[in-house]
């Protein structure tokens, strides 16, 4: 039962995330001529679904971590999605520069995480 309780804001926060990245980014590659009203109303649009995942997400999670776990967590998680965004949609090549970023969040996480 902790593995779900556990596992549930994080895998929510998956989600909120392609949403969110898909919200502040696809437009460029696939709404380029449309005029910016329509995509910025496109992008709440979707941003709109984005909430809906996060907010429980955090819910769920401000009972078994802190704030401060749950932001590391969320950025570790925006940091993949956008990777695997910008190389499977946006279709640019991940540098080196992707794998420093990388392990300063892998730092991130472990004083976040480990005991005062």
């Amino acid at each position: 039962m902790i593995l779900i309780r556990t596992l549930a804001p994080v895998m929510l926060l998956l989600v909120s995330n392609v949403f969110m990245t898909y919200a502040w980014y696809g437009h460029l590659k696939h709404m380029g001529s449309k005029p910016l009203i329509f995509v910025i109303l496109a992008s709440w649009g979707i941003a709109f679904f984005e909430y809906c995942f996060q907010v429980p997400a955090n819910r769920l999670g401000n009972q078994l971590f802190t704030l401060s776990q749950l932001k590391i967590m969320q950025e570790v998680i925006t940091m993949c999605v956008f990777a695997a965004f910008t190389f499977f949609v946006m279709k640019e090549k991940l540098t080196l520069n992707y794998v420093w970023a990388s392990l300063c969040m892998v730092g991130a996480v472990f004083f976040i995480f480990r005991p005062n």
